[in-house]
């Protein structure tokens, strides 16, 4: 008999092969509310507030590039963007675990600058660092955070909560850390190149910013509660607007239409990708790692919503039979598809 065909890991990519790994698992523990498959678990905790828990791991030479991040900026992203899973579940962070691997190759001092960066962030955002574990590695760094927040029961967002009729909003401007990747990138070749070259980064700040140290929206999160706003769904931007956007039509059995127009861009992100030959809104839909909120609201939120700084209204939420699509500046009808950062392929 022949052997069995192996599937290999990267014709599955992430998503899909979570999927094939989860199918079965039940839930058997009475406070567990939700669990694979939104940005954060949900525990019940009591007193009207529930426990989100996530996890995150961050790995040298698929995650980072220490030719261009700098440690402090390492351990301060490591820790924002699971603080970001936080704010996409319309919650706050309380307390971090972290766990490192490492190899020989780095010094007591190296390992400092990266902690420096992930008690800053704690700092910052008001999160305790709790502990954690660090162990060696056979080569390079690994970073591992998992990170422990609250929200109330009533207030939760979850992926799933889409109805068709509602607004799709999202925080900031996108497509600006898949620039700044892009001009980092560039600049290490021309550095391999000629080891005496100098970088070309006049100009680019906020989009290396956006890259090597991004903010997770805990701002809006506080200033939807003031509005006394609770988002019918909710995710963060960390694979790219039109990868999330499917998210949250798998998870709510709709669709979505979202307006090329209405897309923030920033003019230092939609300039440099016109250097690279790169059209602005493939940057915003496919790029990743802006860490801004994608999310809906009711219409009848349209007042208090559009009167908050930095929310913009890009769609609205169809039924499932109208499919994902954009509508272009040329008004032409384009299917989305998920191209953004996949791990596994």
């Amino acid at each position: 008999m022949a052997p069995a065909k192996l599937t290999n890991i990267s014709e599955l990519g992430e998503f899909a092969l979570i999927d094939k790994l989860t199918q079965g698992i039940k839930l058997k523990q009475k406070n567990t509310v939700t669990g694979i498959g939104d940005d954060a678990a949900v525990l019940k905790s009591g007193n009207k507030k529930y426990e989100l828990v996530s996890t995150d791991i961050l790995i040298e030479g698929v995650h980072f590039d220490l030719t261009y991040t700098p440690l402090k900026h390492l351990g301060y992203k490591a820790a924002a963007v699971n603080f970001s899973d936080m704010a996409a579940m319309n919650g706050i962070p309380k307390q971090i675990v972290v766990g490192l691997a490492v190899s020989s190759k780095y010094s007591v001092e190296a390992l400092e600058e990266v902690y420096w960066g992930i008690k800053k962030a704690c700092e910052t955002y008001n999160v305790d660092f709790i502990g954690g574990d660090t162990t060696s590695s056979p080569q390079g760094l690994f970073i591992s955070v998992t990170v422990i927040g609250e929200a109330s029961k009533d207030s939760i967002a979850y992926r799933k909560g889409a109805k068709e009729g509602d607004l799709l909003c999202v925080t900031g401007d996108l497509g600006a850390a898949y620039m700044g990747l892009l001009v980092l990138e560039k600049e290490k070749k021309a550095f391999q190149a000629n080891p005496n070259i100098q970088p070309e980064l006049a100009g680019k700040d906020y989009i290396l910013q956006r890259q090597l140290k991004p903010e997770p929206r805990l701002d809006i999160i506080k200033e939807l509660k003031k509005n006394s706003i609770v988002p019918g769904a909710m995710i963060d931007i960390s694979d790219g607007l039109a990868s999330e956007a499917m998210h949250l039509s798998k998870a709510g059995n709709v669709g979505v239409a979202i307006y090329e127009e209405k897309i923030p861009i920033d003019q230092v992100t939609f300039d440099t990708a016109e250097e690279f030959k790169i059209v602005p809104t493939t940057a915003a839909l496919n790029g990743g790692e802006d860490y801004e909120l994608l999310f809906t609201v009711s219409q009848k939120e349209y007042e208090k919503i559009t009167k908050i700084k930095d929310i913009h209204i890009i769609g609205y939420i169809t039924d499932i039979s109208e499919g994902n699509r954009m509508i272009t500046n040329a008004n032409q009808v384009i299917e989305l598809k998920a191209q953004g950062w996949d791990a596994l392929k």
